[in-house]
């Protein structure tokens, strides 16, 4: 986007629910990963009865919403291509029957470019999925290693080659901003990743939370991240090589090759519209009884299980006030360059003439536009700043 011609006012995802699935294994854990995620080794029983549970699950959020149309359906993790294909047929039929869509609807299971995961593509695209989005975090070899991802570059190359054939369409996530990583390094991979043929990028800053792996490193000093003008300097990069090759970043790390390419799932998210979380930890928002409903299923696999059995799938059920779920519809809302309803601004108890709203848009890092406020080129790079800004 730019300043200049900022787009239309976005459609309305009305009812519509959208599905979240966590599959919460991984082969291994990410030493920079602070989602809820458990080793796969020896759990064959366990995942079998938490298919069970996610179905029963779906089953009993039906009964809560009434009938809805199904708007998308989300596998992610963990590492959802590690899940049986059946499991994944079965989890999509339902869904379908429970909440028929209109029409065809995207389908979108996270995979890691592993030679065992790939050899499942066919089957998970057979399946129901037709949109696949590959972990691939980098094209290096040493920073895979240092990413502490289980594939190689070469087997990245060859798990793109399997998905091209068996999915029409397909997204890449990378990291950015590591250590030592300069402007031209990234650039040069980055290239090298568009040449893979993928019409949609998920270029992620390397966030180092306390809790990992890469937290206590932080900690202990052993691991040091790019300073502030580095990593600044990495996103320009990447808004500049990914501009030039006929990308639209239309999410702050999302970029597509025209809106045919961006993320149904993710857009309908972002705009407001409910969604059911299914799986341990997953969360959801749903439209109950007119008001706006927070859900948290409990973390652990077992007390998951178990919930789903009694009743009692969530940790935490919380009804949002018309302040809070403002709040939260600006803070996902800003980071597109669809920008939020200005009238979202009255129950936060603000104005665009009044401070803070209209110093950020006489500063440049806002703008309003068909009534809606939308970050700028100037305030997208330092969105969290604005959003503190505009919302304490």
């Amino acid at each position: 986007m730019t300043d200049a011609s900022p787009p239309g006012p976005p459609p309305d995802p009305g009812t519509d629910v959208a599905l979240y699935v966590h599959w919460p294994y991984c082969a291994r854990i990410c030493p920079y990963c602070d989602f809820n995620v458990v080793r796969d080794r020896g759990r064959r029983q366990e995942q079998t009865g938490l298919v069970a549970a996610i179905l029963a699950d779906l089953q009993a959020q039906r009964a809560l919403t009434g009938p809805r149309r199904l708007a998308s359906i989300f596998f992610g993790g963990g590492t959802p291509s590690l899940m049986a294909p059946d499991a994944v047929s079965r989890i999509i039929a339902t869904a379908r029957t429970l909440f028929p869509p209109a029409g065809e609807i995207e389908i979108t299971l996270e995979a890691n470019p592993t030679d065992a995961e790939a050899r499942r593509f066919a089957a998970l695209a057979e399946a129901g999925v037709n949109r696949l989005s590959m972990g691939v975090q980098a094209l290096d070899d040493a920073a895979l290693r240092f990413l502490g991802r289980d594939h190689s570059a070469d087997e990245a190359l060859r798990a793109v080659d399997l998905a091209g054939r068996a999915f029409r369409r397909l997204s890449i996530d990378l990291i950015y901003a590591r250590p030592d990583q300069t402007p031209d390094q990234w650039a040069s991979e980055l290239t090298t990743a568009l040449a893979l043929g993928f019409e949609h990028v998920s270029p992620y800053q390397l966030t180092i939370e306390p809790t990992t792996a890469f937290g206590r490193a932080l900690a202990r000093g052993t691991l040091i991240p790019p300073d502030e003008d580095v990593a600044a300097a990495l996103y320009e990069t990447t808004q500049a090589v990914l501009s030039t090759a006929g990308f639209d970043a239309y999410e702050v790390s999302n970029h597509a090759r025209g809106p045919a390419a961006r993320s149904a799932h993710n857009l309908h998210v972002w705009r407001g519209g409910d969604y059911l979380g299914l799986g341990p930890g997953a969360h959801g928002r749903l439209t109950l009884d007119g008001v706006r409903t927070s859900t948290v299923a409990h973390r652990r696999i077992a007390d998951y299980v178990a919930g789903v059995a009694t009743g009692a799938p969530w940790s935490e059920r919380e009804s949002l006030t018309a302040a809070d779920a403002a709040e939260e519809r600006f803070l996902l809302a800003l980071r597109t360059t669809e920008g939020a309803p200005a009238a979202l601004l009255s129950p936060l108890g603000l104005t665009p003439d009044v401070a803070p709203v209209a110093d950020l848009i006489a500063d440049g890092f806002l703008m309003l536009h068909s009534g809606r406020l939308i970050a700028t080129d100037k305030g997208r790079p330092v969105l969290d700043g604005v959003l503190k800004a505009l919302l304490t």
